[in-house]
């Protein structure tokens, strides 16, 4: 028999903070109750296990499909259902999500006018997401031990943790409820646990708007950036902080509880994360994911889960057409996808628009940045499709195949991760865009020498990077409202953004 945390009755609210509050109740008892236990089953003490906790859960039930006149006013692409039924979600990290699931709430009370049920859900939490950061007490455990694990302690189960809801593919059984999220719990605690580990910094501080990079060059010029910003007392950034989560304020600001624990590692990790952090969240992060489409799936299965609010791609590219120069800007207004590692997930043919907002944003920034307008603007950035493969050399294999597609779908460029970025984003509901700068022209013998190489990396990283920056904040600006976009949204969607 499992030894449970005590009970915590199941109550309906009409207020969103006291359900949120409700929640946070039950998580905090489910994880002092799983911590104490692990305490016990270190220090060898086998009379009181095994033992077993719960996640929070929401729910909400409905007989229209009308909403509320006060929520159709806000026009949002979420925060309602899709029509009667009994809807329901587990959540988890009430702390870090605290705003997020506060504002999901909100719109659900408000389009519905119906109460939020929150109660203790069926789902175990898994031990291994019930540790507090830097607790590694189970490295105390002999192996034997280590496998008995398994006998005290609910571990992570990946039939709870799949995005067949994401995927659009997830048939809840006959009298079953319909999800409220596109991720269970255990699966947003799944990639929080990754984002740890793949970016060396904790996920409280990711902010809601993402750049990614391939090149290390973009993120050296982002900590010059980022320090000098700290520097400006009048800043918008109150913070910058790098991997193992070493924070630098803003020049008056007093240090925060937690800051002395941060510590440089001593390498970095496979995909590091830095922040310019906002009071509000509305800062900016930056990851390097490295070369290839696998990274680029992999970090945004991991960051889709703290509900972004756009992200970026900003690296290098192949120029695919004659009239192109080294250094140009390549703006994607559509992609190839030759990357297969969404196949599974994501078929072929369903198409990754892009998305309007995103798309002036990038162009105005490009326009603001470089000072040039109209005829000049199209001189140095073109607008087309981007192909994006998962064979670095695809200009050696042969009968030219690679190139005949390429020219048949009319690209203008090529890389190895923008189109997985841009086609995980339609997937998971993120909005997202692309901007490309132009490093070699393989099909016209122009490929980068060393000399040639460096002096094309001063001369546009730090106005690429700039570039991506102001196009973040202009969507910033321009507020949520605006940016998710019902393109990313189905006939049958789930409520929460």
């Amino acid at each position: 028999m499992h030894h449970l945390p005590p009970l915590i009755a199941p109550q309906e609210f009409t207020d969103a903070a006291a359900a949120l509050a409700h929640v946070r109740r039950i998580y905090d008892s489910s994880i002092t109750h799983l911590r104490a236990g692990m305490q016990r089953f270190v220090a060898g003490d086998d009379s009181a296990g095994p033992v077993r906790a719960f996640y929070p859960l929401v729910r909400i039930r409905t007989e229209t499909v009308l909403r509320q006149p006060a929520g159709a006013k806000e026009r949002l692409s979420y925060g309602f259902v899709a029509g009667p039924g009994v809807f329901e979600t587990t959540l988890t990290r009430p702390d870090l999500f605290n705003n997020y699931y506060l504002e999901q709430f909100r719109l659900l009370l408000l389009n519905h006018g119906v109460t939020l049920e929150v109660t203790t859900s069926k789902q175990p939490i898994p031990v291994h997401f019930s540790f507090a950061e830097n607790e590694h007490i189970e490295g105390e455990l002999s192996a034997g031990r280590r496998q008995m694990m398994r006998d005290w302690f609910d571990l992570p189960d990946l039939g709870a943790m799949d995005d067949g809801i994401a995927n659009g593919t997830y048939e809840p059984q006959p009298g079953r409820p319909f999800p409220l999220s596109l991720f269970t719990a255990q699966r947003m605690d799944y990639s929080l646990h990754r984002l740890r580990h793949y970016t060396g910094t904790v996920p409280e501080h990711f902010q809601n708007f993402v750049l990614f990079t391939n090149y290390q060059f973009y993120i050296d010029e982002f900590i010059r950036l980022g320090h000098e910003l700290m520097q400006d007392t009048k800043s918008e950034y109150s913070a910058f902080i790098e991997p193992g989560n070493v924070v630098t304020r803003r020049a008056g600001e007093t240090a925060q509880p937690g800051d002395a624990n941060g510590k440089a590692p001593p390498r970095l990790p496979q995909m590091p994360a830095y922040h310019l952090v906002r009071p509000d969240g509305n800062g900016i992060t930056m990851v390097n994911i490295g070369v290839g489409p696998a990274n680029a799936k992999n970090i945004t299965d991991h960051i889709a889960v703290l509900r972004p609010h756009a992200w970026l791609m900003l690296g290098h590219c192949a120029g695919l057409r004659n009239g192109q120069q080294l250094g140009d800007y390549v703006l994607a207004h559509a992609y190839v996808r030759e990357d297969h590692v969404l196949d599974e997930e994501l078929p072929l043919w369903v198409p990754i628009p892009a998305l309007a907002e995103v798309q002036v944003a990038l162009e105005q920034a490009v326009a603001e940045v470089t000072g040039l307008h109209g005829a000049e603007l199209k001189q140095i950035m073109r607008t087309g499709t981007v192909a994006t493969t998962d064979n670095r050399n695809w200009e050696l294999l042969p009968d030219n195949q690679p190139q005949r597609r390429f020219s048949q779908s009319r690209a203008v460029a090529l890389d190895m991760e923008s189109a997985t970025i841009a086609a995980n984003g339609f997937r998971f509901r993120v909005p997202y865009g692309t901007l490309l700068c132009v490093s070699d022209k393989p099909l016209h013998g122009e490929i980068k020498l060393p000399g040639m190489a460096n002096h094309f990396y001063r001369e546009r990283v730090d106005q690429h990077l700039r570039i991506g920056i102001r196009a973040l904040e202009l969507l910033r600006l321009a507020g949520m409202n605006q940016l998710h976009s019902r393109k990313l949204r189905s006939f049958a969607e789930v409520a929460f953004q």
